[in-house]
């Protein structure tokens, strides 16, 4: 009865674990919500006496609704969230009756210990003083488990000298960097209602889902969130029939429930597939204010595994958990709106003459093309490395897809200075009677373009399915705020703001037509096309990370005030630390597992083989035994070669482990480890398809991917 009356009510339930705008209307006296309010929307430090009466309201929700803790929730750059759990409890009274305390500043400032998170050398272990603060912006809410409820504040992350430790402090400095310069363009085309410009985000979040109880028998899954051997059944997705099929059951029942928590919390989930891969599926929200959407989309990930767990499966958020076929990523939507509903990527309907739109534009891809290699760093780490240029997924090279209609209008604009008209949609005819012909888009869409313009947004496709977003949207927002600053300054001077307007259209989009490409990105020859362009292609992490402390990235987050040069180094030490110790613990899991697991039922397997060969000689000494023979020395000869490879990769992974540099070490793991690691898969893969299945102790590509079973 329960189930039913929830699937009924959705818009009841929506947000109810939120304590969100309508719950600070419903308790909060009018003159504090007010001014809350206006704190929100204008940006400026709550008084003391706001904050604690926003703090009695939200610990009175809090305590009703079963909670007992609350906690500081931030985001360190660890990549997961994190969180220090405080009991309301603030002593007992001369009666030894508890008493329950929350203040203003419990609300506004905490204190972590910063020297554990990455910081990359910002904060030392005898440096540990770190400060959370809270985000009114991104309104606090209540976890529960089971009879577990905790009301969670989401807070930024800085040091104790003030620099950033977190995702969330420098992405409100970008949104307030391209607010500022936006403003200045909207009020030179004389828009002069607008308060505010915010980019709004959908992001898309793909997944994968495995039996839990083949998942505890993978301890490379466990260790790494990815298969570190694994042969390729016979079937993959090579028939197209997992993608938009049927959902199962187990499935649907799961999405369900994901759902539910979601709206819970006021995340706006919206739209749920299979995708392209066996056990592979999407998650997609509804688009929201950019810092609610990174937000949102932390919780997303964290409700995908917990409600997993629930029914007997796992979630897997890795870029590339197996090998040979599609990985998952995350679709960062991003466009840029005011708060009266002007949205600078919408076209209209006559986009050639919508000079707002296409100066946007113009802004946008010169952003692209000068900072593609800041814009491809946002997307970097290990699981991507895997998966980018394979399998669906987007090339390493950055590149724009317009479409027909805008790259008419591009052309046109290139080669007079004006655009005279727009390509229209054309009218489609099914030829059966029954059904109504279509209008078709004027634009087609392609999946291969890492940014590709969709209508009304930009999709950015290169962001991997465990990664935050933050990080891609920092980069678009500062990239974007660069270029209205560099417009604003030049319209400001100019005696006819439209003329000028249309002369710096035709400029940027003359100096960047280069990053525009509608064409197949998968395809060699725009591997070659690139380069003669001269667009970066940079393949690995590694090749990805200098970027951060490049003299063009600290000229342009110093500019903005997004990060200080000493940020961006610590940011260039955390990722290159980063992606040591993720390779470190995949070569040590590999030479774990081999050496535990794969060697033992090898040398099982060849001596049942050669106990076979000797009693049917025994028995017989005319049979013939050369197919056992055969088998034996295959098996023999890669067992021979996967302890040969076992042993080098951990010789390899020592030597690795000890270089004292961390783009040294990082690029040693890279260049040495990654090989090794290739190279011993490949023996134990192809033992995997002579070995007994009975012999062999890992579940099988076939096993976890075709064998997600009904409860």
């Amino acid at each position: 009865m329960e189930e039913k009356r929830e699937r009924a009510n959705i818009a009841e339930l929506f947000g109810e674990n939120v304590f969100g705008d309508r719950v600070m209307r419903e308790r909060l006296p009018k003159a504090v919500y007010r001014r809350v309010r206006e704190m929100m929307t204008e940006g400026y430090e709550l008084e003391p006496a706001i904050a604690d009466s926003v703090a009695q309201a939200m610990k009175e929700w809090a305590v009703e609704n079963g909670a007992t803790h609350y906690t500081h929730w931030f985001q360190p750059l660890s990549g997961v969230a994190a969180e220090k759990h405080d009991s309301f409890l603030s002593g007992v009274d001369s009666e030894g009756r508890a008493l329950l305390e929350f203040s203003g500043k419990n609300l506004v400032r905490s204190e972590a210990d910063a020297s554990s998170f990455p910081s990359g050398g910002l904060r030392a272990t005898f440096e540990a003083r770190g400060y959370t603060v809270w985000d009114c912006t991104s309104p606090a809410f209540l976890r529960k488990e089971g009879d577990c409820v905790t009301l969670c504040i989401p807070t930024a992350f800085c040091a104790y000298a003030g620099e950033a430790l977190d995702q969330k402090t420098p992405l409100l400095r970008s949104m307030q960097a391209l607010n500022r310069e936006a403003l200045r363009i909207l009020k030179l085309f004389g828009i002069d209602d607008a308060k505010w410009v915010k980019p709004s985000v959908g992001a898309e979040q793909e997944y994968f889902l495995i039996d839990r109880e083949k998942y505890l028998k993978r301890k490379d899954l466990i260790y790494t969130g990815r298969t570190l051997f694994g042969s390729m059944p016979a079937k993959g997705q090579e028939l197209d029939d997992h993608y938009f099929g049927v959902l199962r059951k187990r499935i649907a029942a799961f999405m369900r429930d994901v759902d539910m928590e979601l709206w819970k919390l006021g995340v706006s989930a919206k739209t749920e597939h299979n995708e392209v891969a066996p056990c592979q599926h999407e998650l997609a929200p509804i688009f929201e204010e950019a810092n609610l959407a990174v937000d949102h989309n932390q919780l997303t990930m964290e409700i995908l595994q917990k409600q997993a767990g629930r029914h007997g499966l796992e979630c897997l958020l890795h870029e590339k958990p197996f090998a040979g076929v599609n990985g998952s990523g995350k679709h960062n939507n991003w466009s840029v709106s005011t708060d009266t509903g002007l949205n600078l990527l919408n076209p209209g309907k006559r986009p050639h003459e919508n000079q707002l739109f296409l100066l946007t534009l113009a802004c946008v891809l010169a952003a692209v093309d000068t900072h593609a290699d800041l814009l491809r760093l946002s997307a970097a780490n290990v699981g991507n490395d895997h998966r980018l240029g394979a399998d669906e997924a987007p090339p390493a090279i950055i590149s724009c897809f317009l479409g027909s209609q805008l790259e008419d209008i591009v052309a046109q604009i290139i080669e007079t200075g004006r655009a005279s008209s727009s390509l229209s949609g054309k009218s489609l005819e099914t030829h059966v009677d029954t059904l109504p012909n279509l209008y078709a888009d004027v634009t087609d869409r392609n999946r291969t373009s890492p940014f590709a313009f969709t209508g009304n947004k930009f999709e950015f496709r290169m962001v991997g399915s465990g990664d935050s977003i933050a990080s891609a949207n920092i980069v678009l927002n500062t990239i974007l705020a660069e270029q209205f600053r560099l417009a604003a300054d030049r319209l400001e001077q100019a005696s006819s703001v439209k003329e000028t307007a249309w002369e710096l259209i035709r400029e940027l989009l003359t100096a960047h037509q280069r990053i525009v490409f509608n064409g197949n990105g998968y395809s060699e020859e725009w591997v070659q096309e690139a380069a003669r362009r001269g667009l970066p292609n940079l393949k690995s992490s590694i090749d990805a990370i200098p970027a951060f402390t490049s003299k063009k990235a600290v000229e342009l987050f110093s500019a903005f005030g997004i990060y200080s040069e000493t940020e961006l180094k610590s940011r260039s030490i955390v990722a290159y630390e980063n992606y040591a110790k993720r390779i470190n613990i995949e070569a040590r899991a590999m030479i774990n597992i081999s050496g535990k697991q794969l060697i033992p039922a090898a040398i099982h397997y060849v001596t049942r083989l050669a106990t076979s060969v000797n009693q049917v000689k025994s028995a017989c000494s005319a049979a013939d035994v050369s197919a056992q023979e055969d088998l034996l020395l295959r098996a023999s000869e890669l067992l021979s070669d996967m302890k040969r490879s076992r042993e080098k990769l951990q010789s390899d992974t020592d030597l690795a482990a000890s270089i004292q540099d961390p783009a040294a070490r990082a690029a040693a793991y890279h260049t040495q480890i990654v090989t090794d690691m290739r190279i011993l898969r490949e023996s134990a893969d192809a033992l995997e398809t002579v070995i007994d299945k009975d012999l062999w102790p890992l579940p099988s590509y076939g096993d976890m991917l075709f064998e997600v079973s009904e409860p």
